[in-house]
């Protein structure tokens, strides 16, 4: 085994304290609210921490490692592009606001409330199944990881471990969602949170400065030039090469020449021969990040948790803050990792790790097990546990998250719409945990059978665009578009439902039937252009399908204007304690920052600070783009940048552990008093009687 008996230690009393942490749930948990929404009791930084962990995960970390590796630094700078999109949606609380002013528990539970009963169940299925074969991957990632990085046996007392290691996580995560439902996942989560947040830190300053900065330049500016002359040394030795005329020759070199070229991994304008996270990947990410606002359900549970709509609102902003030292780490390690496995001083830990990979059963697996091989080596002891013990919590804070998520939107969003009348409380709570555990018994069965053919990134988007492509038509379109019909949302989510879908089974054609040329040449011919559209891209596809879609038949349709005041419960059917009035009517000057008049002092500030550290790294990304567009800028150049981002974002990251951990506690003393003391309503269920009845 890899791990120490110090390091084990440090494994087990993490376990035991997120146990502990969940264990005071017992008693909190009254009504079917609680169960799903933490009886609407959250506030901004527990939402914020618990959500973020949750939206993490141990796949996310092993996912962001595998991107890191291949795309290096760029990766971030192509990031910085999102700045002004995450700006105005976090500001103007687009879409998340608005949905939490429709009071609705889930997602399609708005759909009932703005489309139909009918287009609620449909779409509450297909998000449903894009869930589960999103999720299904996730415990087999986990398992891996653990199994590779802690160095465990092939079996335990004749049981193989592959199996043993997916039952114990997903049991753990079965029992946290048992206990309280939302409310427990949100306390684990947020003591995970932090948690994760501190040794996701440690780690990044340990690796940092255990490598020399000439290290790291060394290895991003020599590797790719070193693998350009062993691409073209092996190609010089093969005798279809030596065939061709000179002329010919030269090309075929030159081209990998060019390939390398641009494949850099410290200049990001550099980057369009970088296998599948170039410059499409993050124009598409772009978009999608507006479009698919809310639209991904994994933490649906969130979305209705909070206090009110302001504080949702503002459990958004924050949560740019809290990503900081999480993108650090993101952005910082796998870089890192790369040098370890490419500058000749560590030599010796590349070996190792090689011959690691080399028992490992597929290219895709040993992609996803090489940064955490590497971890296991390098890191001490102590901190070899603690990051067992991050990615421990990393796994559970998910899987207890998306158990609850994908459980609750199958009873509440394709079984109730099918009722005449609603479950009682104690026999809603119940069908709720069958379906958790049915989802559990499901990706675990998913895990052991399904072949994963492509990088984590990319299953996940292909997938989640099966629900998403269309759904982020539909969602923006309901609550912002009072002619936007019913016929209109089930068109867009057929239409992204198909395609993605199409983009998912397309991936698992047999790359051997392919490359036979015996038969069906033109159909192998469309089915390998299918396959060479990456995931990515297949999500950018159905989002402007659907979109397409959506406003065209809700054009071309019969005129039927929805009474937005009354799904957004404003005007007349404003509800008490939605919005809390603290100022009668605030100045022009803050109404154009979008702060009303439920913004306190501190709020103000927080939108101001956050203002400023995302306007300025937007500007640094227009001015750096300007620039490298019309002037060369040397690796060197990069590099010094580079650095300073480094530095800068390592001073804020420790300000917002100490910032959050101190706001996070008040919130969740706040949260666990009002839970002890407020009366529920038990008809608060996700239950919609008539949505079309008429005024």
């Amino acid at each position: 085994m890899n791990l120490s008996f110090i390091d084990w230690m440090i494994v087990v009393i993490v376990l035991g304290g997120m146990i502990y942490s969940v264990s005071m749930t017992k008693g909190l948990m009254k009504s079917v609210s609680d169960f799903l929404s933490a009886g609407r009791t959250a506030g901004r930084y527990v939402i914020s921490i618990s959500s973020g962990v949750a939206g993490l995960g141990a796949i996310s970390i092993v996912m962001f490692l595998e991107m890191g590796y291949v795309a290096g630094f760029s990766l971030t700078w192509w990031g910085l592009s999102q700045g002004i999109i995450l700006l105005a949606i976090t500001m103007s609380g687009w879409v998340i606001y608005r949905f939490r002013m429709t009071r609705s528990l889930t997602l399609a539970q708005f759909f009932e409330k703005r489309y139909s009963r009918k287009f609620r169940i449909f779409a509450g299925m297909v998000a449903f199944f894009a869930g589960l074969i999103n999720f299904g991957i996730f415990p087999a990632v986990g398992a891996q990881f653990f199994i590779n990085f802690c160095g465990l046996p092939d079996s335990f007392l004749g049981i193989p471990m592959y199996p043993l290691v997916m039952i114990v996580l997903l049991g753990i995560a079965l029992y946290f969602v048992y206990t309280g439902g939302q409310i427990a996942v949100i306390i684990a989560d947020f003591f995970q949170g932090v948690f994760v947040t501190i040794v996701l830190f440690i780690v990044t300053l340990y690796l940092l400065f255990t490598i020399g900065w000439d290290q790291v330049s060394d290895s991003l500016q020599d590797t790719p030039i070193k693998l350009a002359k062993e691409e073209i040394q092996t190609l010089k030795n093969d005798d279809f090469f030596q065939s061709l005329t000179l002329d010919e020759q030269s090309l075929k070199i030159n081209e990998i020449n060019i390939k390398f070229e641009n494949s850099s991994r410290i200049n990001p304008f550099k980057t369009s021969h970088v296998e599948d996270f170039n410059f499409w990947y993050f124009l598409i990410g772009i978009i999608g990040v507006m479009y698919g606002a809310l639209s991904w359900q994994g933490s649906q549970g969130y979305n209705s948790s909070a206090k009110n709509a302001h504080e949702a609102k503002m459990g958004v902003v924050l949560a740019g803050w809290r990503g900081v030292p999480q993108g650090m780490f993101m952005f910082l390690v796998p870089v890192l990792v790369y040098v370890l496995m490419n500058h000749p001083d560590y030599q010796y830990i590349a070996d190792s790790v090689n011959n690691s990979l080399a028992s490992l059963s597929s290219d895709t697996l040993k992609g996803q097990m090489r940064a955490p091989f590497v971890l296991s080596e390098i890191l001490p002891v102590g901190l070899i546990g603690a990051f067992a013990a991050l990615m421990l919590a990393a796994f559970i804070s998910t899987h207890d998250t998306y158990l609850h998520s994908w459980g609750s939107i199958f009873i509440q969003d394709v079984i109730m719409p099918f009722r005449k009348k609603p479950f009682d409380k104690e026999t809603h709570i119940k069908v709720l945990r069958y379906s958790i555990f049915g989802v559990a018994v499901f990706i675990f069965l998913f895990s052991l059978l399904f072949s994963q053919s492509q990088k984590i990134a990319l299953y996940f988007a292909v997938t989640a665009a099966i629900f998403s492509g269309g759904c982020g038509a539909v969602i923006i379109g309901g609550l912002y578009w009072d002619r936007g019909t019913t016929a209109a949302a089930w068109t867009a989510m057929v239409v992204g439902a198909v395609i993605g879908v199409g983009g998912t089974l397309v991936k698992q054609i047999s790359s051997e039937w392919l490359a036979d040329p015996a038969s069906y040449q033109t159909m192998k011919s469309v089915l390998l252009f299918l396959q060479s559209i990456n995931g990515q891209e297949y999500w950018g596809i159905g989002m402007a399908a659907s979109s397409l879609s959506y406003v065209t038949v809700s054009l071309v349709g019969p005129e039927k204007k929805m009474n937005m005041d009354k799904l957004l419960n404003r005007g007349k059917y404003s509800i008490e304690g939605e919005v809390t009035v603290v100022n009668v009517e605030p100045d022009f000057g803050w109404k154009i920052f979008g702060m009303g008049k439920e913004f306190t002092k501190t709020d103000k500030i927080i939108y101001i600070v956050n203002y400023a550290w995302t306007g300025m790294w937007t500007i640094v990304f227009i001015i750096g783009t300007i620039y490298n567009l019309s002037n060369p800028v040397s690796n060197s150049s990069w590099m010094a940048y580079w650095k300073y981002y480094i530095y800068i974002n390592i001073v804020v990251c420790a300000v917002i552990i100490v910032w959050f951990t101190l706001g996070g506690f008040s919130d969740l003393r706040h949260m666990i008093k009002s839970l002890k003391s407020e009366d529920r309503d038990h008809g608060d269920d996700g239950w919609v009687g008539n949505p079309e009845e008429e005024e």
